[in-house]
């Protein structure tokens, strides 16, 4: 029971912030809305520099209110922690995004993404910037490629 609930935790704190979990879908719904995808290797319960990343820059008004109206999120975590796992599916499909995206095994890894795949910038560990220039960049890239 308490997997589940953890597990269901997890997944409710993604959709309210809007963190995709799956790669397809993330592609089909940049395709559809015609924005680009903001993919981020994570460790979640491990990873200083991830956790920092999230808290001084994903979770901040300034990065969600750009983000909500100009890209699709997807979250790529590698929790260490038993009580974090996540299922056997989601574990194959972060593999593989790693194997294809980051096979360096960096984190935390951040990579902007045309609806197709193709990368079009990456971010390698904690962006040295507060969340206000990491969205201007991200504004600023992505008006150059409307």
């Amino acid at each position: 029971m308490r997997v589940f609930s953890s597990l269901f935790l997890g997944l409710f704190l993604l959709s309210i912030t809007g963190w995709e979990t799956d790669f397809e879908n993330a592609k089909k719904k940049a395709e559809k809305e015609h924005k680009l995808i903001l993919l981020n290797f994570s460790g979640s319960d491990w990873c200083i520099p991830c956790i920092k990343l999230t808290k001084q820059v994903f979770e901040t008004p300034a990065f969600q209110s750009y983000a909500d109206s100009s890209l699709v999120l997807i979250n790529a975590n590698f929790p260490r922690l038993k009580k974090n796992q996540l299922s056997k599916d989601l574990q194959k499909k972060n593999n593989k995004l790693a194997d294809k995206y980051n096979p360096k095994g960096i984190f935390p890894y951040t990579l902007l993404l045309n609806a197709e795949g193709k990368v079009i910038k990456s971010w390698e560990g904690f962006p040295n910037m507060t969340a206000e220039e990491f969205t201007r960049q991200l504004n600023d890239i992505v008006s150059a490629h409307k």
